[in-house]
């Protein structure tokens, strides 16, 4: 894995992607057996249990970046991916694309806009069709959307194949015939098939073995130089978006906690949270490390805390934390964090 220093080139005016106010809470709409059989008693039916994933989520991520989305899981990050790339609509918030609101735009503006936008996902074996063979899973969408004309489609499918490192001789195999390395590849190419700006990747390389993780990592930067492609890279591996990212957003249960470049957040994390993670990060070296566990289970998303998410496994909680949410606090340029403790030092 190579470092990445930050995207200094990247234009920093507006962003390709831009969330303000971001929501997704998700209702048990269909009644089960327990409602059903409440219903033909008499008996009320309990309001339906609200699933709160993220909670007024704002994001920003410039042309040429590469912004490393990390928290725990179930903290929301799959999801605001998900919303980011048109698969789920927000409960509440707004979505912009090149500073236009989704909802503001015609119909064929809208239809470019998604397709600039697409998602590489966790399992490549799940993600792809295994009754079709690669040839199809790569040129199917490039061919529906306009993109190549069909006498130019298996030429097209070979040059991408060979830019996401695989052999154009295997694309009448099915997804089973490879390895999961080589699955994974076959999904980024499926994406880059549509010649996207914009690529969210949710753990694209967590079910990799590690070599084969510093192959796919070295690929996307290859596409991103090749393409002049902007990433929003989901992981809960500390180790591989240091390597990867330009900027590093924080989440925890449903919020942005703290987000900075990528080497300032390593050096000086702001956020509890950030720092216990850091804390407990595994490096090389002949030094002995000593990890100690956040202490408490992740509130339930069910029924988040009051205050601050965290507060009930910060070691610095006060009485205001219980209380109040805390606003994200511009520290510097590109640095901020939600956290009491930085208000009332500045003060």
């Amino acid at each position: 894995m190579t470092a990445q220093a930050p995207a200094a080139a990247a234009a920093k005016t507006t962003p390709v992607i831009s969330v303000r106010g971001i929501d997704m809470v998700f209702l048990k709409k269909q009644p089960g057996v327990v409602d059903k059989t409440a219903k033909r008693l008499g008996i009320a039916r309990p309001e339906p249990v609200g699933v709160h994933a993220l909670d007024g989520v704002d994001l920003d991520v410039f042309k040429g970046e590469v912004v490393g989305l990390v928290g725990e899981s179930g903290c929301g990050k799959s999801t605001l991916g998900r919303v980011i790339a048109g698969i789920l609509a927000p409960t509440a918030g707004t979505l912009r694309f090149h500073g236009r609101e989704f909802d503001e735009m015609s119909p064929q503006e809208r239809y470019r806009a998604k397709v600039a936008v697409q998602m590489i996902f966790q399992d490549p074996f799940a993600s792809l069709n295994p009754r079709k063979r690669v040839a199809e899973i790569i040129g199917e969408a490039p061919l529906v959307h306009g993109l190549v004309p069909r006498n130019e489609l298996s030429g097209y499918v070979d040059e991408i194949m060979l830019k996401c490192g695989i052999d154009p001789a295997y694309k009448q195999r099915f997804p089973h015939q490879f390895s999961g390395g080589q699955r994974q590849r076959i999904g980024i190419a499926r994406a880059l098939a549509v010649k996207p700006q914009f690529l969210v990747c949710d753990e694209s390389v967590a079910a990799l073995d590690v070599s084969i993780q510093a192959q796919v990592i070295n690929l996307f930067m290859d596409l991103r130089r090749d393409f002049d492609l902007t990433y929003l890279f989901i992981s809960h591996d500390l180790g591989v978006v240091e390597h990867i990212a330009d900027r590093v957003v924080i989440m925890y249960l449903g919020r942005v906690v703290e987000t900075a470049p990528t080497a300032e957040l390593f050096a000086n994390p702001r956020h509890p949270y950030t720092q216990a993670l850091l804390a407990n990060m595994p490096r090389i070296s002949t030094e002995k490390q000593t990890f100690g566990q956040i202490k408490g289970e992740i509130p339930s998303p069910l029924h988040p805390p009051a205050g601050c998410h965290f507060h009930p496994r910060c070691p610095f909680a006060f009485d205001r934390c219980a209380a109040e949410r805390p606003r994200l606090i511009t520290k510097s340029a590109g640095i901020s964090a939600a956290c009491h403790l930085l208000e009332e030092s500045s003060r």
